[in-house]
């Protein structure tokens, strides 16, 4: 046999052999094993797909810079864009829109103003104007144009504790209540009868329930304190906030119905301390002699604001003798309240002007006859001088007998409140 012959004869040999071993290769390893990349779906059974990530296209940024501007003191929208070097021309294109010049224009120191431009070009303005709304205004192909976005808030009522050991504003802190919420209870609710600066002592206390504001679940502020009490010296004073349905009363009141609000303030400024009580007998400290004193002087620093006591009429305004710069208010039923020693008087003010109470009408100084800086107040009635921290003081007038229903509903669901929120205090409290 030749050569050849054999080869083939051998080849043809070994065909039958390697089909065989296909054939056993493929039983023991079915072709989705063998063939990477190839998943066997079996029946009824869908595959675990693995998760598959595209590239997206990044999403574009603002055209230009952006920047945050915090609204200061005697800010105006046109000083804001000189300072901003931006374009003064698109700041009267923005005012043009309609619905936004008020909006726009209406600035509070602290407000923030976001802007986004390129090189002094405005595309993008917002800004919060109210606690529940957002102005947005942004540069198209057709101008601007402006949106009023609605951001509301989520009322949470809070109830807390605090007792004094040291002084008020420390024992407020510990118990998380903000400074602001606490001049709100001074100034607002508990300021005509009880002197914080001279009545508080360690053992006093107070309870709250009051509203915090939230924003998308973020904390942004204080609301209205709804019911307060205060233990001043062992007595209880207590006080809820109520306004009529129709909204034509509002305002702090007692269990009784009766304003917390009096027709005069104890003390007409925020003091360090008093530097001279009202006193028949005392030496005067510059002419040293025995010299009744027929005032009350509140040391302060120079500058400090003076407020009207009560609502009434500048009686005289000028500079008197020992008393400087002084401002005589007159206030009916023969009531007169004087404030000497002022540094300068508020602008604008004259004779015979009406002012309200609470309203600034001068600044603490030492003109005339002072040592130092401070406020002289004195309280007349029909001339006769009475001490202002002693004098009673007249009522408010008391809720009228047709909101009485309603006020009692109101007031005793947060009365109810405010027990429970002592009544754990109490229980909690460490024994003594």
């Amino acid at each position: 046999m030749s050569a050849i012959h054999a080869r083939w004869f051998v080849s043809g040999l070994m065909l039958p052999l390697a089909g065989a071993l296909i054939a056993y290769f493929v039983a023991r390893n079915p072709v989705e094993e063998a063939l990477p990349g190839v998943t066997a779906i079996g029946q009824g059974v869908l595959p675990a797909l693995e998760p598959v990530t595209l590239a997206l296209p990044p999403v574009p940024e603002p055209l230009g810079d952006t920047l945050e501007f915090v609204v200061r003191r005697n800010d105006t929208m046109d000083r804001i864009f000189r300072q901003l070097k931006l374009s003064l021309n698109d700041l009267a294109n923005i005012r043009d829109v309609p619905g936004v010049r008020q909006s726009l224009d209406r600035l509070r120191p602290g407000d923030t103003i976001k802007l986004t431009h390129d090189e002094g070009t405005v595309y993008e303005l917002t800004r919060r104007i109210s606690d529940t709304e957002v102005l947005s205004v942004k540069r198209s192909d057709d101008g601007f144009a402006a949106e009023v976005i609605a951001t509301p808030i989520e009322m949470r009522t809070i109830h807390t504790h605090g007792s004094i050991n040291s002084s008020l504003f420390v024992a407020a802190r510990s118990a998380g209540v903000s400074a602001d919420l606490i001049m709100r209870l001074v100034n607002d609710i508990f300021g005509w009868k009880i002197d914080f600066a001279l009545e508080i002592q360690p053992g006093d206390s107070f309870d709250l329930v009051y509203e915090q504001k939230y924003r998308n679940g973020q904390y942004i502020g204080d609301g209205n304190i709804l019911a307060a009490d205060f233990i001043n010296q062992g007595k209880l004073h207590r006080a809820v906030y109520f306004e009529s349905s129709d909204g034509e009363v509002a305002g702090y009141f007692g269990t009784d119905g009766r304003s917390m609000k009096r027709q005069f303030l104890r003390a007409p400024l925020d003091f360090t301390r008093i530097s001279s009580n009202f006193n028949p007998s005392r030496r005067h400290p510059i002419l040293n002699t025995i010299r009744a004193h027929k005032g009350v002087d509140y040391a302060a620093p120079t500058g400090t604001v003076i407020k009207a006591a009560g609502d009434g009429r500048i009686g005289f305004l000028g500079t008197q003798g020992g008393y400087g710069r002084v401002v005589i208010l007159e206030h009916g039923a023969g009531i007169t309240t004087l404030y000497g020693h002022m540094s300068r008087f508020v602008n604008g003010m004259r004779n015979g002007q009406r002012v309200s109470q609470g309203q600034t009408i001068g600044y603490v100084g030492s003109s005339g006859a002072a040592t130092g800086p401070h406020l002289h107040y004195e309280y007349r009635i029909n001339g006769v001088h009475k001490n202002p921290r002693t004098v009673p003081l007249p009522d408010a007038k008391p809720i009228p007998d047709q909101y009485m229903a309603e006020f009692q509903q109101k007031s005793g669901a947060l009365l109810a409140d405010l027990d429970r929120t002592r009544d754990a205090a109490v229980a909690v409290a460490p024994a003594t």
